[in-house]
């Protein structure tokens, strides 16, 4: 039960950021198509996506890493136009950790 209130929690923060992050940088955002983000950053960067989810509302977020540490992450609407929320450098990938059984 409390793994699953903290996932909520986790849940409706990011969303949150996010709707506030593309609201006040929505002047500034990249937006276009889905393959042309992932063949730009695979051919610029050597980006590939490493992690995703989909949010309540049907938004697709996407975590694109390199094995020399840059990353970026685009959202998807479910219009299908993607939008590059942010990028930067040093990505590592973190061991998962479990939090036990729930009961």
């Amino acid at each position: 039960m409390l793994r699953k209130w903290i996932a909520a929690i986790i849940a409706a923060v990011i969303f949150l950021v996010m709707l506030i992050f593309i609201g006040e940088a929505s002047s500034q955002m990249i937006c276009g198509e889905r393959d042309n983000f992932l063949a730009h950053l695979s051919k610029n960067h050597d980006e590939a996506p490493t992690a995703m989810g989909v949010t309540p509302s049907g938004w697709v977020i996407e975590v694109l890493t390199s094995e020399n540490g840059s990353w970026t992450i685009i959202i998807t609407h479910p219009n299908g136009t993607s939008c590059m929320l942010a990028a930067g450098e040093a990505w590592e990938d973190g061991e998962r950790v479990g939090m036990g059984p729930v009961h």
